[in-house]
């Protein structure tokens, strides 16, 4: 189902585990297609973070201090260190993770200060239900105050919102490829 998409170019990838994106890009990954850019865009748990930081060029989901911190250990061991988001639960919803927007501007701090780690972007899911443009404005607001240039929210149903919001990175999987 991949091939096609590759055959026509495309080269940017969203995985949500690290085992499987592993699985499914490692046997392609430079013989077979080149320049892919592969992005982690699911939970990591901090006994994965030397396995992500070795393999995807992007982690979307630094969403605490024991992340960051497993990041930074692995980066420092594996001598390079992938483009990294921090996720922000900007619905505040339980059942979500990432830092809430509250703390944004005191994590992105801790994690240059603390850990050495360079942050490019801000990552959010927002509440299925509503409007997402006060989601996506918020969001807007938190990378101004930090200086984050790149801005990954919308999906498949919502992008043409986030991209009026800012937004300069849409996950629209579920638009190629189907549900899950």
């Amino acid at each position: 189902m991949i091939e096609p998409v590759l055959l026509a170019g495309h080269r940017t990838f969203g995985e949500n585990r690290v085992q499987e994106a592993i699985e499914r890009w490692e046997p392609v990954r430079d013989d077979v297609y080149s320049g892919l850019d592969l992005r982690l865009i699911g939970p990591l748990q901090s006994n994965k973070a030397e396995e992500a930081v070795a393999f995807f060029d992007v982690i979307e989901t630094v969403d605490r201090d024991k992340i960051a911190r497993a990041i930074a250990d692995a980066a420092q061991k594996k001598g390079r260190c992938p483009r990294l988001f921090v996720q922000v639960n900007i619905g505040e919803e339980v059942q979500k993770a990432g830092i809430l927007p509250s703390v944004a501007d005191t994590f992105l701090q801790k994690t240059v200060r603390d850990y050495g780690l360079n942050i490019e972007g801000l990552m959010c899911i927002p509440p299925i239900d509503g409007p997402k443009g006060p989601y996506y404005a918020l969001m807007q607001k938190i990378a101004a105050r930090n200086g984050i240039a790149h801005l990954s929210y919308g999906m498949s149903d919502d992008f043409e919102v986030a991209l009026r919001f800012g937004s300069n990175e849409i996950r629209v999987g579920t638009a190629i490829f189907g549900s899950r």
